[in-house]
């Protein structure tokens, strides 16, 4: 007798789809398919240490330990069922069950059982329960197709599809009439500047960047951030591949046409799982109604998408405040020059945003674009970095005063704590107050994981850029960072994985080609970094530091003192050339890599008294570990408030 027992497993239900009319058509060979189907079964649940529990007619309830042995077993018994032309459904959901002698119970089982019964033969379908469990191993293809309100079970359950090779995944329309579907998930993609002037392109990137803003706002919608929404720009890519892209239900698109003082405004909402389209609307107004147009664009978005929530409720989350159109024009073009991430950009962005603070003096959103834009400004050098955080802070202090609810002011005031004071427990407090206004920004995130880096922790760094990419799982900038995390720690083979795909999205990401380079260097990889350093001489760099750095430091590492002696006396020649471009930086990184302790140091003091935001990081970074059980260097760390 089986004792009674409960357990937390990963359930599978299988089935045999048209058994019984197998059986009214030829029952000898339906009975056959049925022995074959329960072979399978045995042979497989037990390589993955799995238990049948029981079987009822043409299906089979098993147990496991773990999702992944579960989701192991499915993927093999399907794909055998598959070559053995056997109509098999297979459903997968982790929870709580009781198992007794007459049977197993428990809302575990349930929602196994309903999210088998509406899955198709040849596919695997799972719960949101072990989607969570499996999203990080390779091995597992998962697509969302959706949230699903299922019979007898209280809450929406999320239902993901299996894809690998050989596998079945189900068409949106095979799912249509099984079960009530909730989307909660959007992208807002780049509209469309269908306007005469393409100047006007900056406009219709803006009306697409305040729908994401107000959108965001709307609780339980998740909202892919700008970045990663905007990547698609100018590109014919179908529906459902953004979907499977984003991981989300839906996509908005639309397009502006801009004339005089008229607007017109084309936009659509579609599904991802088979693009059809659930919402259209054309706006033809003044261009004074422009923010009205967002507002009703936005709500009516949210009641499609949210239908439990009360339309007051909607209507707060979409309100706008209206201000100077001139003012307006020129914040939109701030955020074009902003959004390009490049010092140059940056300062066209302050430009556009002191414009758009003259016009209108108590413009709180562009204050904060001026903030951030400072502050980029000031981490890559472009300016003078006491100069531009002390503009950075007035900024950032301006934005809370004007309005405490937009994020963007904490998180320039955050970086402001860390570059130039190095009150690393007052950044954060900064950045605390950012992700409690908005625990979707992308950026807050970002510096979350930064600060992170700063004491030390790479595992809450790691966490909060997890965050950030699943907000923004296509920014460059987000995956860089987790990229750097990677090399940081030392999985090498890691950032070398990432820093490709960065480099397959965009060639021209040189910072990315950089840093895999070090990523080579560190895994004693030395000629694949030496031939990226070398291409560098060309003149195409990533920051301030000379190519003669990195191929001097590379030598070095690689034994070949010579060379790498000669790459200094290069670095020596260059700096009495170009005095406007010395950098102390350049000689305390390569004198560290030919191992002189006392010379890198001497610069490596100055660079410390300069405040360039790289010596934050000399503590986790593996450029300085030469140094890092020299005393000097223990008192540098010390004065930083490095651990």
């Amino acid at each position: 007798m089986r004792a009674t027992r409960r357990q937390l497993s990963a359930i599978m239900f299988t089935d045999l789809a048209g058994y019984t009319a197998m059986m009214q058509e030829d029952e000898f060979n339906a009975k056959g398919i049925r022995d074959q189907h329960r072979q399978i079964l045995e042979r497989e649940i037990k390589n993955h240490d799995g238990e049948i529990l029981q079987y009822y007619g043409d299906g089979a309830l098993s147990i496991f330990n773990s999702t992944i042995s579960a989701t192991n077993s499915a993927l093999s018994i399907q794909l055998s069922s598959i070559q053995n032309k056997i109509p098999l459904r297979v459903g997968i959901h982790s929870g709580d069950v009781v198992v007794e002698e007459a049977g197993v119970y428990g809302d575990g089982v349930n929602i196994a059982s309903r999210i088998e019964s509406f899955s198709v033969p040849g596919s695997v379908m799972i719960s949101d329960k072990v989607f969570d469990d499996i999203k990080n191993h390779q091995t597992f293809q998962p697509i969302l197709m959706g949230e699903f309100e299922l019979k007898n079970v209280k809450k929406p359950v999320e239902v993901y599809a299996l894809t690998n090779d050989g596998l079945v995944v189900p068409q949106r329309t095979e799912l249509k009439g099984k079960v009530k579907e909730r989307i909660k998930s959007i992208a807002v993609l780049p509209f469309v500047n269908r306007s005469s002037d393409p100047e006007n392109e900056y406009f219709s990137d803006g009306i697409s960047e305040e729908i994401i803003t107000a959108l965001a706002k709307v609780e339980g919608l998740r909202v892919i951030s700008r970045t990663s929404s905007f990547s698609f720009k100018g590109k014919n890519v179908d529906a459902r591949t953004i979907g499977k892209q984003l991981e989300v239900q839906s996509i908005l698109d639309g397009s502006v046409r801009k004339s005089g003082n008229r607007v017109r405004i084309v936009a659509q909402l579609s599904s991802t799982f088979d693009g059809y389209q659930l919402w259209t609307e054309t706006y033809d107004r003044e261009l004074k109604d422009i923010f009205d147009v967002q507002d009703e664009i936005s709500l009516k978005i949210a009641q499609q998408l949210k239908e439990r929530l009360s339309k007051s409720a909607l209507e707060e989350t979409a309100k706008t405040n209206p201000i100077n159109i001139e003012a307006y024009n020129a914040y939109l073009q701030g955020l074009f020059y902003y959004n390009k991430w490049t010092p140059a950009n940056a300062q066209k962005a302050v430009e556009s945003f002191n414009k758009a603070i003259k016009l209108e003096p108590e413009y709180a959103q562009a204050y904060g674009g001026l903030a951030l834009s400072y502050s980029l400004m000031s981490f890559t050098g472009f300016i003078d970095t006491k100069k531009g955080y002390e503009l950075t802070e007035q900024a950032a202090k301006k934005t809370i005063e004007l309005n405490p609810e937009i994020e963007t002011g904490y998180i320039s005031h955050g970086f402001v704590e860390f570059f130039q004071r190095w009150d690393f427990e007052a950044g954060k407090e900064f950045l605390e107050k950012a992700l409690e206004i908005n625990p979707r920004s992308p950026e807050a995130n970002q510096a979350k994981s930064f600060y992170y880096l700063i004491i030390g922790d790479l595992a809450k760094s790691l966490e909060a850029i997890q965050n950030a990419r699943d907000i923004d799982p296509l920014s460059l900038l987000t995956n860089r960072t987790l990229a750097d995390i990677y090399y940081l720690r030392g999985d090498y083979e890691m950032a070398i994985e990432l820093y490709d795909w960065l480099l397959q999205q965009d060639p021209e990401f040189i910072s990315a080609l950089d840093f895999k380079a070090w990523a080579y260097l560190m895994n004693n990889q030395f000629n694949e970094a030496i031939q990226i350093f070398k291409s560098f001489e060309d003149g195409q760099v990533a920051h301030s530091m000379k190519p003669f750095v990195q191929l001097g430091y590379a030598y070095a590492l690689k034994g070949e003192m010579d060379v790498a002696h000669s790459y200094l006396a290069q670095l020596i020649e260059d700096t009495k050339a170009h005095p406007e471009s010395a950098n102390d930086l350049n000689f305390a990184t390569l004198y560290t890599g030919l191992g002189d302790h006392e010379k890198a140091l001497d610069y490596l003091e100055k660079v410390v008294e300069q405040k360039i935001g790289a010596v934050l990081l000399i503590h986790i970074s593996p450029i300085w570990k030469p140094l890092r059980d020299t005393p000097r260097f223990k008192a540098l760390l010390n004065r930083i408030g490095l651990k």
